[in-house]
């Protein structure tokens, strides 16, 4: 399945773009995706966000197995094998939308491939730091950073676009549309969207076979006991780690508010102005994620890319945070005025997409060049990265709840308030690394 390529036979930006976004896409499918298609097909939005926040696991506790994928085999070796795996599983998850105990069963397949992806992530982000030089990390982050969350407008811009043209075609979207209609049609609009993502999760798995490249030599099985000894090891090195316990706390706060926005924005988006939300169909929200969203993503994330590398991400981070966490004011303007009109709605998710784009950058290379850095530094991005996660899972995991409690726009307002604790940390947190362009070369 693997295929040896030395990292210098290879340009970064022939494999950096195609596997952050095979990273991204698990991620926000089961993020934000399956959101819209739960709704559609008549689960209410407390079990949407509990079920879809929890099985995120993964993701924040891959930390517990990060250290075995540095003892066994290769770092390209797990990429490619997660890739292919995610898209059979996607393949089943379409496939049990046709069976009635279909939330179970889906839920039970998604959470496959959250620890599939998760640990397509451990490896991915491994082969990110050990095939480039620090110089060229920072140069790429961009570049890694769009691509990832481009995944996220193709998910839910393209996809979410393409579910709700099929339920249309499907006649789910007309006025007078029975009940069992509509419930047919999205069964059978996301069981087409679920076989796309299996179709391109598997292609992209067998596309990096020949172009991820792959310096490292293959290991071989070690006795459990000395893998169980490592793992502590690394456990133990990562919580010794000077300033470790602020660094906790201001991965976690950064995303904080996000966390509570990821679910809701969807849900909000789509439910009635009766309801307190804006009406929109699954095609609308498609294209304004997919277009508008899009373009103003990728342009933040490469942009901040060439920031940081110009001014340091000591001198950045603070205003990094502003950038990401400010835009969320404009979902408490959305719900406060219902607006009808589709330019302001759509410059007003470009707006915030931008800021996310921008200001994501700014936690990820801080966690692999302030946090990650020493003898395991691919697990102890993973332990980092996983914590950012939790971040995000535990607002995520109460966010319906609380919106259905006290209406969107108060909610919303909430989130602003919740954007506080980032401002603070960030603006005090100590850098163990000198982040000077003197320091940037391995």
């Amino acid at each position: 399945m693997e295929k040896k390529i030395n990292k210098r036979s290879i340009s970064p930006i022939r494999w950096i773009p195609s596997a952050y976004f095979a990273m991204g896409m698990p991620f926000v499918v089961l993020n934000m995706v399956v959101v819209l298609m739960y709704k559609g097909m008549g689960v209410d939005n407390t079990q949407i966000t509990l079920w879809t926040s929890l099985i995120m696991l993964p993701w924040t506790l891959k930390f517990l197995w990060s250290p075995l994928l540095e003892m066994y085999r290769t770092k390209k070796f797990f990429v490619v094998t997660t890739q292919i795996i995610t898209g059979i599983t996607f393949g089943l998850v379409a496939l049990s939308l046709h069976l009635p105990p279909f939330f179970v069963i889906s839920i039970i397949l998604l959470a496959i491939i959250a620890f599939s992806g998760a640990t397509h992530d451990i490896a991915c982000d491994g082969v990110y730091m050990s095939e480039l030089s620090k110089t060229d990390q920072a140069k790429y982050i961009g570049w890694q950073g769009a691509f990832y969350n481009i995944a996220k407008v193709v998910a839910s811009g393209g996809f979410v676009y393409l579910a709700g043209y099929l339920i249309n075609y499907f006649g789910g979207g007309e006025k007078n549309a029975a009940p069992e209609v509509v419930r047919q049609a999205n069964e059978n609009a996301w069981t087409i969207v679920m076989l796309v993502c299996a179709a391109v999760m598997v292609a992209l798995g067998i596309y990096h076979i020949f172009t991820l490249p792959s310096s490292q030599q293959e290991k071989s099985n070690s006795p459990l006991s000395e893998q169980l000894d490592e793992l502590w090891h690394v456990i133990a090195d990562f919580f010794t780690k000077k300033h470790i316990v602020y660094y906790i706390f201001f991965i976690i706060l950064y995303r904080f508010a996000e966390g509570f926005v990821m679910k809701i924005v969807p849900l909000f988006l789509k439910a009635s102005r009766a309801e307190g939300g804006l009406g929109l169909t699954e095609q609308q929200i498609g294209i304004y994620y997919g277009t508008f969203g899009a373009a103003a993503f990728v342009i933040g994330s490469i942009l901040a890319g060439y920031y940081i590398s110009h001014f340091g991400l000591k001198r950045t981070l603070f205003s990094l945070c502003c950038i990401f966490n400010i835009p969320f004011v404009v979902y408490v303007f959305l719900a406060l005025y219902q607006p009808e009109n589709t330019s302001l709605i759509a410059t007003a998710i470009a707006f915030e997409y931008f800021g996310y784009g921008f200001g994501f950058v700014g936690l990820t290379l801080f966690m692999m060049q302030q946090i990650a850095p020493g003898k395991h530094q691919m697990a102890h991005y993973a332990f980092a990265s996983g914590i950012m996660n939790l971040g995000v899972m535990i607002p995520g995991s109460i966010s319906g709840w609380i919106s259905d409690m006290i209406g969107y726009h108060d909610f919303f307002i909430m989130v602003m308030i919740a954007t506080i604790p980032s401002f603070l940390i960030t603006y005090f947190v100590p850098f163990t690394y000198d982040d000077s362009k003197k320091q940037t070369e391995k």
